[in-house]
C-alpha cells in the first residue's frame, strides 16, 4: 500500500521529490533501503533532532529558568540527583523513587551506564559532568525504545506498512522523547500487540504485565481484548493473556514489595493523594468554577471527590466502549478499540503529564493511520509544550497568564476528542475505514487482530424473510459470527 496513492498529505508532500509513486514504478527492486530500514532511520533523524532539542539542559545548570526559556526541561536532570541516582543509590533499597518497579530499574541500568563511561572517559572519549551522562546514556536506552515501537508498527500495519512512518516522524517524539521515561514503556506495550497478533496470548500477556511494571497504562490493554474476545468467545486466549499479565507483574513487584513495602507503595500513595494535574480538564474545570473539587486539605490527604469525580468519568467512557464493541455491526478492530480506552483514560484522568501523549502515538496510526488528522492531532501536542513552559516562568518574567496555558490544553482536548470521533465512525462505517477498505476477512480485515482476526464478526440485519425459505433457513450461519473462506467477512469488502 504506497501512501502517495491512498493518502492525499502524503500525495501533496511528494511534490518535493517529484510526485507520486508513477504507475510503471518498480517496489521491491531495492534491497537495503526496505520501508522498514526507512522508518527506522526516519526515526534516528526524528530521535537526534529531539536530543538536539534537549541539548541545553543537559549539563543540569538551569540558571535564569534556562529550562522554561529554552523549553528543555526534562525530569531525567532534577531527578538524577533528587532520586540519589548521582551518588549511587539503588532505587527502592536505598531511596524510595517516584515511579513503578521497572522504571526505576531502567533508570538505575543508566545510572550504571553512565557512572561507567565516566570511568572511561578521557583520551578518545570526551569528558561530561555526571548528569550529562547519565542523560545521554537515558537518552540512548529511550532511543532503541522508539526504535522497538517503530518496528513493532511495521509488523502491526500489515500491508500498510509505510504507515509506520507515522510513528517515526511523530512531532510528539521530537517535543518528548527524552523528557520521561515513558518511551520504556511503549516499547513493550507495542512488542505486546506483536505478540498477540502472532498468536501468542501468554506472550502478549506477559509483556503487558512487564509494561504495567514499567507505567500504568498497560494495563488497559486488558479491556479491549476482553471486550472482542467475550464477542468472538476466544475465553481460552482471553485467560492466557490474563494470567501472564498478572504473573508477570507480581514477578516484578513482588520481590521489591516484600523487601521494601514502604519504598514499594510510593508510587500508588503519590498517585492517591496528588491533585488535578495542570494538564487536565479537572485542572480546567477548577479554573473556570473558582475553586477544586475538594475543600481545602490536610498535607497527604487524598481528594476524595477529585479522585471519585475521575474514576466515575472514566467507568462512564468504558462503558460507552463496552456498548460500542457489542453492539457495532461489524466487529471493531483491536487497534481503534485500544485508542478510544488509552484516550479515555488520558482524557479523564487527574494527571495528564506532557509525555503521556507518546501513549497514544502508535495506537492514532494503527487506529486510524491518516497522515492529515494525525498531523492535525500531533501538531497541538506539540506547541502545547510552548505555553506550558511560559506559563511555569511566570508573568513576571515575560511568560503567559495560566488563560492561555489552559486554552491550549482545551484545544488539545479537543482534537483528540475529534480523533476519537474519526475512530468511532470508522468503527460504525467500516466501509470509511483506510485500513479496511483495501482488505477483506481474516488478518487483512485486522491486522492486529490475532486470534480475533478469524472471527470478524457482523452483527446481521433481520429483514422480514417468512416469505423466502431460502434467506430463512441461511439466517442461523448468519447468526453464528462465522466467516466463510474466501468470503468477505462486512459489508464492504
Amino acid at each position: 500500500m504506497l501512501p502517495t496513492w491512498s493518502d492525499p498529505v502524503a500525495r501533496a508532500a511528494s511534490t518535493l521529490v517529484g510526485g507520486p509513486w508513477g504507475r510503471h514504478g518498480l517496489v521491491g527492486r531495492q534491497w537495503f533501503w526496505t520501508p522498514l530500514r526507512v522508518c527506522l532511520g526516519l526515526a534516528l533523524l526524528v530521535l537526534t533532532l529531539a536530543w538536539l532539542f534537549k541539548s541545553p539542559c543537559r549539563d543540569g545548570a538551569w540558571t535564569a529558568s534556562k529550562q522554561y526559556t529554552h523549553m528543555c526541561y526534562s525530569d531525567v536532570v532534577p531527578l538524577f540527583f533528587t532520586e540519589h541516582l548521582n551518588i549511587g543509590a539503588v532505587p527502592y533499597r536505598d531511596h524510595a523513587v517516584e515511579y513503578p518497579v521497572l522504571t526505576g530499574g531502567f533508570m538505575y541500568v543508566a545510572a550504571v551506564l553512565s557512572r561507567a563511561y565516566d570511568g572511561v572517559a578521557g583520551g578518545l572519549l570526551p569528558t561530561v559532568n555526571p548528569v550529562e551522562s547519565y542523560f545521554d546514556a537515558t537518552a540512548l536506552l529511550l532511543a532503541c525504545c522508539a526504535l522497538v515501537m517503530v518496528w513493532a508498527v511495521t509488523r502491526l500495519t500489515g500491508r500498510r506498512v509505510w504507515d509506520a512512518a507515522m510513528v517515526a516522524l511523530s512531532p510528539v517524539l521530537v517535543v518528548h522523547a527524552f523528557t520521561n521515561w515513558d518511551l520504556f514503556a511503549v516499547a513493550l506495550a507495542t512488542l505486546a500487540l506483536v505478540a498477540w497478533q502472532t498468536r501468542r496470548p501468554l506472550l502478549a500477556g506477559v509483556l503487558v504485565g512487564l509494561g504495567t511494571a514499567a507505567k500504568l497504562y498497560p494495563v488497559l490493554f486488558l479491556v479491549p481484548l476482553a471486550l472482542l474476545c467475550w464477542r468472538t468467545r476466544r475465553w481460552r486466549e482471553l485467560g492466557l493473556t490474563a494470567a501472564g499479565a498478572v504473573g508477570s507483574w507480581l514477578l516484578v513487584n513482588l520481590p521489591v514489595a516484600l523487601a521494601y513495602p514502604d519504598s514499594w507503595l510510593r508510587f500508588f500513595t503519590l498517585n492517591e493523594t496528588r491533585p488535578a494535574d495542570p494538564d487536565s480538564l479537572w485542572n480546567v474545570l477548577r479554573f473556570a468554577t473558582g475553586r477544586p473539587l475538594d475543600d481545602a486539605l490536610a498535607d497527604g490527604a487524598a481528594p476524595v471527590v477529585l479522585n471519585t469525580a475521575v474514576f466515575l468519568a472514566f467507568a462512564a467512557a468504558l462503558a460507552g466502549v463496552a456498548v460500542l464493541t457489542l453492539t457495532a455491526r461489524r466487529q471493531p478492530r483491536l487497534s481503534q478499540l485500544l485508542f478510544l480506552v488509552v484516550a479515555a483514560f488520558l482524557l479523564t484522568n487527574k494527571v495528564w503529564s506532557p509525555q503521556y501523549s507518546l501513549w497514544l502515538v502508535p495506537l492514532a496510526v494503527l487506529a486510524r493511520p491518516s497522515w492529515r488528522a494525525y498531523l492535525a492531532w500531533q501538531a497541538t501536542e506539540a506547541l502545547l509544550w510552548f505555553p506550558r513552559m511560559y506559563w511555569y516562568l511566570g508573568t513576571a518574567n515575560k511568560g503567559v497568564d495560566e488563560q492561555w496555558f489552559l486554552l491550549a490544553v482545551l484545544v488539545r482536548d479537543a482534537a483528540v476528542l475529534v480523533y476519537c470521533a474519526l475512530v468511532v465512525r470508522d468503527i460504525l462505517s467500516p466501509d470509511q475505514d483506510v485500513v479496511r477498505s483495501a482488505g477483506s476477512a481474516g488478518s487483512a480485515d485486522d491486522p492486529a487482530g490475532g486470534v480475533l482476526a478469524d472471527r470478524t464478526t457482523e452483527v446481521p440485519d433481520e429483514p422480514d424473510d417468512s416469505d423466502n425459505p431460502d434467506q430463512s433457513a441461511a439466517r442461523p450461519a448468519a447468526r453464528s459470527g462465522a466467516v466463510v473462506p474466501g468470503e468477505p467477512s462486512g459489508s464492504d469488502g
